[in-house]
């Protein structure tokens, strides 16, 4: 079961704050980070959330 973050993300090869789905990841010192895809160029975003 993973969990689902919707909301802005920057994106840095657009320069600008895009709207995007991701899924919530745990990384290896306990924070919560959303991945997504921008809309317009594909790019991979990364937004971090807090410790979990």
């Amino acid at each position: 079961m993973s969990d689902k973050y919707e909301g802005d993300f920057y994106c840095v090869k657009c320069k600008e704050k895009r709207t995007a789905e991701g899924e919530i990841v745990v990384n290896a010192k306990g924070t919560r980070m959303a991945k997504g895809k921008c809309p317009v160029c594909g790019t991979n975003l990364n937004r971090i959330l807090g410790k979990a």
